[in-house]
């Protein structure tokens, strides 16, 4: 194992390119499925989460060539073979296999998805959606076992607005008989890339990106070639880095209208942020000023840079307050920012941040989830002396060349293996 350290206080300045979206890439992949020939996806993120669900194609008799950030797969030979256990537990994202194989095969068996604790994150909707199509699902030995004999269009009406579940319905209805009516639907920017990719290998979906999205099932979906679209959490979580660090910083290959409510809240708290077609320059960050947020489904504040944003509200002068209305249980970076000093708290599912007072201390600290990892980087930058930040497992999921990014900008950062006593005492915390 190995962890991180950062020694704080250097500032940030120059460029840094965005990645192909991790949250886009991880539905794309399992919708290669559905295709009778190959596909290609360019632009994906070098990450193990890439890695793993390239893994898992080949494990259900698919070919994959992963070469440099592109990955063509060959679905010709697969089937569907039963994955309850191994590699499909090691990622939350795994359970976009249950639609793209229902769809394909008319039945699956995946175990339930691991990925990042972040409390009761239900999957009530996908199976509800699975249901309405004319699947039987049973929950048997800790698998989900999805069987039907045809899938026929259906009107599913989503209780809560679930990226996921839009995603996964939509994967098992492309080749159902009949229209498929999905109501309060997602509209995240990740939902219309994987209708994009569905769309050019011959799907009939309308709507991805608004409340309701209309599928025309079809018989066959043939192979194409499509680029993901750029990271809008990984600019995100850089433009955070800038407004708390930086000089003069330019995010690249960017969208900015998918990140128009986070401009929006650094603005509020005094960072020069300044757009055009695909970059986002910040710059002169100084004299914070303390901003409330709350998380909402897009086009709201992200859940995925709440906890970053955390920690650069430590800076902030004044008392600011953070509620997540997606993930209730997304605080458990906040124990690590007291360690470094944080004078922060937690009161249900809202964060209250004193900031603006002492800065951050270097400590040792452990990422929780991909997202707390992120936050810990944060703080690192900030703090005096050196951070040692452990769990790297789950910043590697979402964050291509993270180090070498960092260090393009002038950040002093770098890895160590941890000794044998380090990594006990990690797995015992």
């Amino acid at each position: 194992m190995e962890k991180l350290l950062i020694e704080g206080g250097y500032p940030l300045e120059g460029k840094v390119n965005i990645s192909g979206a991790k949250n886009s890439a991880v539905a794309l992949i399992p919708a290669t499925i559905l295709a009778d020939s190959e596909v290609t996806i360019d632009n994906l993120p070098k990450i193990s989460d890439v890695q793993l669900l390239s893994e898992l194609l080949e494990e259900i008799g698919g070919k994959t060539d992963l070469n440099g950030d592109s990955l063509t797969v060959y679905p010709e030979n697969m089937f569907a073979m039963p994955l309850p256990n191994g590699r499909v537990k090691k990622l939350r994202a795994s359970y976009y296999l249950m639609g793209a194989m229902l769809g394909k095969f008319k039945k699956a068996v995946i175990g339930l998805p691991g990925g990042c604790n972040l409390g009761p994150r239900p999957i009530d909707q996908h199976i509800k959606g699975f249901e309405a199509l004319g699947a039987r699902v049973t929950n048997e030995q800790g698998a989900i076992y999805l069987r039907a004999d045809e899938l026929r269009g259906a009107k599913i009406y989503l209780d809560v607005v679930s990226v996921g579940a839009t995603i996964n319905i939509m994967l098992a209805a492309v080749k159902a008989k009949g229209r498929t009516i999905i109501e309060n639907a997602a509209k995240e920017p990740e939902i219309i890339d994987v209708a994009t990719l569905l769309t050019s290998m011959g799907a009939q979906i309308k709507g991805a990106g608004t409340n309701e999205i209309r599928i025309d099932g079809v018989e066959h979906l043939h192979g194409c070639r499509h680029s993901i679209i750029p990271d809008r959490i990984e600019a995100g979580t850089y433009m955070i880095l800038a407004a708390a660090m930086g000089t003069q910083v330019l995010v690249d290959n960017v969208i900015p209208a998918h990140l128009e409510s986070l401009t929006a809240k650094l603005r509020e708290m005094g960072v020069h942020v300044e757009t055009s077609d695909e970059q986002i320059y910040i710059y002169n960050t100084s004299n914070l000023t303390s901003v409330d947020i709350k998380t909402l489904v897009y086009p709201g504040f992200p859940t995925d840079l709440q906890q970053p944003f955390t920690a650069l509200l430590t800076k902030a002068s004044g008392t600011s307050l953070v509620t997540d209305t997606i993930y209730s249980a997304r605080f458990k970076h906040i124990d690590e920012l007291r360690r470094m000093g944080a004078n922060v708290k937690v009161e249900g599912s809202s964060a209250i941040i004193n900031g603006g007072g002492n800065r951050l201390q270097g400590s040792k600290v452990r990422a929780s989830d991909l997202r707390a990892g992120a936050s810990l980087v944060v703080a690192g930058l900030m703090a005096d002396g050196i951070t040692e930040i452990s769990g790297l497992e789950h910043i590697d999921r979402g964050y291509e060349l993270l180090e070498q990014k960092l260090l393009g900008l002038g950040a002093k950062v770098w890895r160590e293996k941890m000794t044998s006593e380090e990594v006990e005492e990690v797995e015992n915390a």
